[in-house]
């Protein structure tokens, strides 16, 4: 149950939040709060109150359960308001976690002491939303506005040396931190209160404090385009240098719950919810538990394993890279070692941390080195006999070890039947580069055990990962879908959009880049080749391909690339290559809105979803918005294809599938089942809960 139990030491109260795990402050924990503000009010023989907290965080922030209920008295901003109108010193002991509503509650104490653990965040950015607890106008009056609207569109935390370096807290206090928090509210009680950080300008008045804040609001202006909360929150820290501070924060209050109704507010905030359900496996048995594991093997030094390697090797795990020879091995090693030295050259790695993560990684010759590993990733070329031969050697090198496959999208069951113990065979598909790309999809072949699936899942955690569990089918989720819009593409092109129109179709709808100009990134050589493997076309990137237009790294594909250039430019023989393409096809080109061209590309991916929810090879819509969020850069703010559809509205799109079936003659646009039945309830996918 959650409370806040009030202990009375030296003529201090010390109010201690209990509410497990992470001390939310949810409604009874306000009231109780309230009530030993009060209490200490009423009291005289009390000199004042320390906050504190039992477990691992002090405070995470508000209580989510309760998003999208009626408000329960007191409000956050009621609690705020006593704590700061106290006559007696009231003093915050930060030892975990401060985040959100947490932080802003103690930026009205009196003081804030910080632990060494401590980390303090605004992330209310992530959730579509801005600090609504006062901590646009009291964190800018605190930290100065340029760091402290960085601070809060950032939502990411500080540890406590830098927290109390931005001027958000005192410390780090070693040893006691209740007790230094007792003799600090004794000092403040023997002396002068400081003033409310509300009762004037801070570091707002500081020289230069006003240019610093519109240098740093001119670097956000591409973001405020595409996040409201971002935009409100550059607005709500310059309303702290032009209006008077209860003024400021009556125009906080009104656009966070204009924000709470913002359709792109609402995606973010069901992609946060959406990836913590992600971490939830249904069907696992009671008391199913990961095995441990302490050392990791990778076969391939390609980019691919290398950075799944490096993955490894960041979390602190060993891990052993393994070649077929000394050469592709030294090739690897020395590839990865690059990428930390650029690491080290942009400041975001220390040469002693490189030197600790080089460290961790061995380098071996021959399958034999990945005996005693607890798990084998396995990723190599894309050929499924070469991947089950290496998996029956390793069913006898690596006795008791998970076998993991990185294909991103071969017969995992084909794979585990090569081995003696297809229970310990599952997928572990990560996107490159591995060691950046948030994404990780555990793929659950027919005979995996829930032991191998849940380890999966908990080393995906250790490695910073959003993992997904997906079922056996050609792509899984990702790439299955990837199919669609990449087939999509190729009609478009044939009927009369150019590459450049389909491109900037979907950047207008938030993607970074469209599907022409990523494939001339990755190279559309890989694609390529997957297609003959697979006995698959794709009339123009094949005869892009044939025509040696492999992407930026010919520099030519889709696009030309003069000199080198990063950024390509619409080139004339690749249009003539398109429209003699389209003759040959018997096709009248014609123009083709980038309405159409969105709805033909984005339409598609949402109904293989559905019949990818029918199957099973999803658990839950949550899940395939997760993959695209964080495998292929889906716009945040739209929340995933599947939340995009229910803001859509599936009767409409039920209605343009079955439109593009009709004209293009592809019996497989029509609705699926799965999307037509919700369509006719009038439901949307998030109607559907996982089994």
């Amino acid at each position: 149950m959650a409370s806040v139990d009030v202990e009375i030491r030296e003529g201090v109260a010390i109010a201690t939040i209990d509410n497990p795990p992470v001390n939310p402050l949810s409604a009874p924990i306000r009231q109780a709060l309230l009530a030993a503000v009060e209490k200490v009010q009423a009291d005289a023989s009390l000199k004042g109150l320390v906050i504190a907290a039992k477990g691992r965080a002090f405070i995470a922030g508000a209580d989510i359960t309760e998003f999208g209920k009626p408000p329960i008295f007191p409000h956050l901003r009621d609690v705020i308001v006593k704590i700061e109108a106290s006559a007696k010193p009231v003093v915050a002991a930060i030892h975990g976690t401060c985040f959100g509503g947490g932080l802003e509650l103690t930026l009205a104490c009196h003081a804030r002491l910080l632990g060494p653990g401590a980390k303090l965040a605004l992330p209310e950015v992530k959730l579509g939303l801005l600090p609504g607890g006062g901590g646009t106008q009291r964190a800018p009056r605190l930290m100065g506005a340029d760091k402290a609207v960085n601070f809060m569109t950032s939502g990411e935390p500080l540890s406590a040396e830098k927290a109390v370096a931005a001027g958000l807290g005192e410390g780090p206090v070693e040893g006691d931190l209740v007790a230094a928090a007792i003799a600090k509210v004794q000092a403040l009680a023997a002396g002068t209160l400081p003033a409310p950080i509300s009762a004037g300008p801070g570091k707002l008045a500081e020289p230069g404090a006003r240019e610093a804040f519109e240098a740093a609001a001119t670097a956000l202006a591409k973001r405020v385009k595409t996040e409201p909360q971002v935009a409100n929150i550059v607005a709500l820290t310059r309303a702290a240098f032009d209006q008077p501070f209860a003024e400021a924060l009556a125009e906080e209050r009104k656009l966070f719950l204009q924000l709470v109704e913002d359709p792109r507010s609402k995606a973010l905030r069901h992609a946060f919810f959406a990836e913590r359900e992600a971490a939830r496996i249904p069907g696992l048995p009671p008391g199913t538990k990961p095995r441990e594991v302490k050392r990791v093997a990778v076969i391939g030094a390609g980019t691919m394993g290398g950075g799944i390697a490096m993955s490894f090797a960041n979390a602190g795990i060993p891990v052993t890279l393994i070649e077929t020879g000394q050469e592709a091995l030294t090739n690897g090693l020395a590839r990865v070692e690059k990428n930390y030295d650029t690491s080290v050259k942009r400041g975001s790695l220390t040469p002693e941390a490189k030197a600790k993560r080089m460290g961790l990684i061995e380098g071996k010759v021959g399958l034999e080195a990945a005996a005693g590993s607890d798990l084998v990733i396995e990723a190599v070329f894309e050929e499924l006999e070469l991947k089950k031969k290496i998996f029956a050697e390793l069913d006898k090198i690596a006795p008791g070890a998970l076998l993991a496959s990185n294909t991103s999208y071969l017969d995992i069951d084909a794979m585990a039947a090569a081995t003696s113990r297809p229970g310990d065979m599952l997928g572990m598909h990560f996107f490159s580069p591995a060691n950046v790309m948030k994404l990780l999809e555990v793929v659950r072949a027919k005979e995996t055990s829930p032991e191998a699936v849940a380890t999966a899942m908990e080393l995906g955690r250790r490695l910073g990962k959003v993992s997904v569990v997906a079922g056996v089918c050609y792509g899984f989720i990702g790439n299955r879908i990837l199919a669609r819009r990449t087939q999509a593409t190729e009609r478009l092109l044939l009927e009369g959009a150019l590459p450049h129109e389909v491109d900037a179709a979907l950047v207008a709808f938030g993607f970074r880049m469209g599907p022409c100009a990523m494939g001339d990134l990755a190279g559309l050589d890989i694609s390529w080749r997957v297609r003959k493997a697979t006995g698959q076309k794709a009339l123009i990137a094949d005869a892009l391909c044939e025509a040696g237009r492999l992407g930026q790294k010919t520099g030519k594909g889709y696009y030309l690339y003069p000199e080198g250039a990063r950024e390509g430019v619409p080139d004339p023989e690749v249009q003539a290559l398109i429209e003699r393409l389209s003759a040959e096809q018997g096709i009248t080109r014609r123009k083709i809105s980038q309405e159409e061209i969105t709805e033909r590309l984005v339409f598609p991916m949402i109904n293989e979803g559905a019949r990818i929810l029918e199957e099973g090879i999803a658990f839950r819509p949550g899940d395939i918005d997760m993959v695209w969020l964080h495998g292929y850069n889906w716009p945040a703010w739209r929340g995933g294809p599947m939340h995009h559809a229910d803001a859509v509205g599936l009767p409409y799109i039920a209605k343009r599938l079955a439109e593009f079936a009709k004209t293009t003659g592809d019996a497989t646009l029509n609705p699926a089942p799965l999307l037509a039945q919700l369509a006719a309830e009038e439901k949307g996918f998030s109607s559907l809960k996982a089994a």
